[in-house]
């Protein structure tokens, strides 16, 4: 049987428990947190009032946090990336012939609509703050998502898990340092927020890990083969095509990447302990019966986080000041 067969082999098989994994890991709308739960209610009288605190305590915190929490809300709200990208993956992917979505369809869909809420709620608390151009960043929005996006994986089941279960920690860990930072300022809605969104973003992490944990059983050279691929590859951030209105695709990566390691959200201190936890979150030192090639694969991922830490060591963020169009000045 072909290695593509082996794989469909394994999806298949997942499948069966589909049900489980929605139940264990996903929650119904009716009983999860919507945005309007951690926003001002329009319909409030106090409305005005609630909106004018927002914009108050917004004023208190500096560029590099604005930049950094539009950086994640554009990067959230790019979710139709997301599903028709996950939709498309051998296993998930509808058959021609079949008009019912199968069942890994009903997880993409139901997973993306708990991440809808993400950009929700932080796209309409931008806009009350008045510290942000929301013009510009819904410029920015729309390329990204008209650019979409090429991590590398094609359509190989083994390959996107893994991205998906290491972006999902990266998404919690940015998250909940956008939380500290905002309750250390004062800013306790935010920060209540921020923290809420990371806890889904953890949940959705587990969901992930367990997806290759369970691969792990029935094909363990082949997943071992995939996690090293995509770790010699390094994964490509969901917001690597950043770009300004008028620029040209990804010109503006960098310059947001450094500000998200300057202001302590995102570091490569993190991208590193990431995989050191993939690699004790699926015990790969412990996975047995692989092949020569598998053997090796592992014996490269779990050398990797000691010499990329080194390698991290070494690394110099700059403190160069960029304008970002996204924001607006403060007025005081």
């Amino acid at each position: 049987m072909s290695i593509n067969n082996i794989r469909l082999e394994v999806m298949l098989t997942l499948e069966k428990s589909i049900d489980t994994f929605v139940d264990k890991f996903l929650i119904a709308p009716e009983k999860i947190w919507q945005p309007t739960d951690f926003l001002p209610n329009s319909q409030s009288e106090n409305f005005i009032e609630e909106v004018k605190e927002i914009r108050e305590l917004s004023k208190d915190l500096d560029n590099d946090f604005w930049t950094v929490l539009v950086g994640d809300t554009i990067t959230e709200e790019a979710l139709p990336t997301y599903e028709s990208w996950l939709l498309d993956i051998d296993g998930i992917s509808k058959p021609r012939n079949e008009e019912k979505d199968n069942g890994w369809a009903k997880w993409i869909r139901a997973w993306t609509g708990e991440e809808n809420r993400h950009g929700d709620v932080l796209n309409k608390y931008l806009y009350l703050s008045g510290r942000v151009n929301m013009r510009e960043v819904e410029i920015t929005t729309q390329h990204l998502i008209a650019d979409g996006m090429d991590i590398g994986t094609a359509r190989d089941p083994y390959k996107n898990f893994v991205y998906t279960s290491f972006q999902e920690l990266a998404t919690y860990i940015s998250h909940n340092n956008v939380a500290k930072i905002a309750r250390k300022n004062g800013h306790k809605l935010l920060a209540k927020m921020s923290k809420i969104i990371a806890g889904d973003e953890m949940r959705h992490h587990l969901a992930y890990t367990e997806f290759v944990k369970q691969i792990f059983k029935y094909d363990p050279s082949e997943m071992m083969l995939a996690f090293q691929y995509m770790m010699k590859h390094k994964i490509v951030m969901p917001a690597m095509h950043l770009r300004h209105s008028g620029e040209e695709k990804g010109s503006l990566f960098d310059q947001f990447s450094i500000v998200a390691q300057r202001a302590g959200v995102y570091t490569g201190f993190d991208y590193v302990d990431i995989i050191k936890k993939l690699n004790a979150i699926w015990e790969i030192d412990k996975i047995t019966g692989l092949t020569s090639e598998a053997e090796k694969a592992r014996d490269y991922l779990m050398k990797l986080p000691d010499r990329m830490y080194r390698i991290t060591e070494r690394i110099v963020v700059p403190n160069t000041k960029y304008e970002f169009k996204w924001l607006n000045p403060i007025i005081l």
